[in-house]
C-alpha cells in the first residue's frame, strides 16, 4: 500500500473535535485519516500516526516512514506550519492528513462529482 502525508493547516481544537465526530458517523470509514497534534514536531506527528486504529489494516511502519519522508523533504513547509501553530496560540492544533493513495484519490473524485 502506498501512503501520502501532508500538513493541512492549523485549526481550533473544537473544530478538529467536531470534524472527527462527523467522520465517526460515516457508515464506512475511508482510508483517509485526519490527524492532529498540539506540537509540530516529528515525534508528535509520528505519535498521531501510531494512534490510527489497527482496524485500518495499514502497515504502520510504512505509514510512519511516509511521515518521516515528508518531514525530511519539506523543511520549509514544516517550518511554516510550525510558526503558524505558534502564532495561533494554545487552543489550536496542527492538522495533517495520512491516507492510502487509492482512498485519497477516491475521496477527491467523490468531491468533484
Amino acid at each position: 500500500m502506498t501512503y501520502t502525508f501532508e500538513i493541512l493547516g492549523v485549526s481550533p481544537m473544537l473544530n478538529v473535535f467536531n470534524h472527527q465526530q462527523e467522520l465517526l458517523q460515516q457508515p464506512t470509514p475511508t482510508g483517509v485519516e485526519y490527524l492532529s497534534s498540539q506540537r509540530c514536531t516529528l515525534d508528535a506527528l509520528i505519535e498521531s500516526v501510531e494512534a490510527v486504529p489497527p482496524e485500518r489494516g495499514w502497515n504502520l511502519d510504512q505509514a510512519v516512514d511516509t511521515v518521516i519522508n515528508f518531514w525530511m523533504n519539506n523543511v520549509e513547509t514544516v517550518y511554516h506550519w510550525k510558526q503558524r501553530l505558534e502564532d495561533a496560540g494554545e487552543q489550536n492544533l496542527i492538522v495533517s492528513r495520512l491516507a492510502d493513495l487509492r482512498s485519497l484519490q477516491a475521496e477527491f473524485e467523490r468531491l468533484f462529482k
